[in-house]
């Protein structure tokens, strides 16, 4: 870790995790001299951490068990803003899941009582982006938006809001009317946006709504009886179903099979979770799967290469039907 502030807070971080370090074994962990491990533990002092040393051979230092450290210098939006990464970290898939676990442990432990119940409350779950399923890039939240929504989810509330633009996913332009009314379930993060996921009462089934597009209505609405996710599966499973257009297992509903006259390493960089397989040395097989046919057809002549269909129906009858539209598109508009 690069820097004087990076280093202490590393320094901080070892002296936590074992009862006694040895000034070398430090250095070691730490990539500095002796020295410098002398002059950080020094400024740990300045800061109200009492770091004692150890009489010894190889001499070494503690932090006092016991002892009342400084509370860390955040205000709310920090606190949340820290524990939001902190958890997305744990779900990244980086390899870096225990360590950001083990330090929102450590922050959480120095933080004042208040902001530690706000961010013990701040539970969501980070989705992986679904291949194909399109990327949908950022968006600014309102870090207390976040707060209100996990705290509904552990509280068992109905969140009360309206919804602007383009509605929810799943149930698009509905802006006008009465509040919206949701029995939130999760809080996740997926491709940069975050998602309220819950029931619907008004429309008797379950939503994911964006976050950055809810206006939160206070107070918040009555406690409601939970209720399980569609077929018992888990949030992760369930809103990968959804941005594949599925209202049920996690899967495309347009599943098609066809031959790419193009060799299979040409084709495998680009297919997302679509299966190719090698029929040669110039053609390979495609399964792949999509939202519409439409959009699995797009997905398939992309490559810029004669492709055969082998099925189903209904996918060769969608290659006719933008077959046709493209060439009238092709021809040029009469002049009026």
């Amino acid at each position: 870790m690069s820097g004087p502030s990076g280093r202490l807070l590393a320094l901080l971080s070892l002296l936590q995790a074992r009862r006694e370090w040895s000034g070398p074994a430090l250095a070691g962990r730490l990539e500095v001299s002796e020295r410098t491990v002398r002059r950080d533990v020094d400024r740990l002092r300045e800061l109200g951490y009492p770091v004692r040393a150890v009489m010894g051979p190889d001499g070494g230092y503690r932090l006092e068990a016991g002892a009342d450290l400084p509370p860390l210098l955040f205000d709310d939006e920090q606190a949340v803003a820290l524990a939001v990464a902190l958890r997305m970290a744990t779900a990244s898939g980086a390899g870096i899941g225990d360590g950001a676990a083990r330090a929102l442990a450590t922050v959480r432990q120095l933080l004042p009582s208040r902001l530690r119940h706000r961010v013990d409350n701040l539970e969501v779950v980070a989705l992986r982006r679904t291949p194909g399923a399109g990327d949908a890039g950022g968006a600014t939240v309102d870090p207390e938006v976040l707060v209100v929504l996990a705290d509904a989810v552990r509280t068992r509330q109905v969140v009360r809001f309206d919804h602007g633009d383009h509605g929810d996913h799943g149930d698009h332009g509905d802006t006008d009317g009465p509040p919206r009314r949701v029995h939130p379930h999760h809080v996740v993060a997926r491709a940069g946006r975050w998602y309220a996921v819950g029931w619907d009462p008004d429309r008797d089934d379950w939503r994911t709504f964006r976050v950055d597009r809810m206006r939160l209505r206070t107070p918040l609405g009555p406690r409601f009886e939970p209720r399980e996710l569609p077929g018992g599966v888990d949030v992760a499973t369930f809103v990968a179903a959804r941005f594949k257009g599925s209202s049920g297992p996690d899967e495309w509903p347009c599943r098609g099979e066809v031959v790419v006259h193009l060799p299979a390493s040409a084709v495998t960089p680009y297919a997302g979770d679509a299966t190719v397989e090698p029929l040669g040395p110039d053609r390979c097989r495609v399964l792949a799967g999509s939202w519409s046919w439409a959009g699995l057809v797009a997905s398939l002549v992309r490559y810029d290469a004669e492709v055969e269909v082998v099925g189903p129906p209904e996918l060769r009858a969608e290659m006719g039907r933008l077959a046709a539209r493209l060439e009238r598109a092709a021809v040029p508009a009469q002049d009026p």
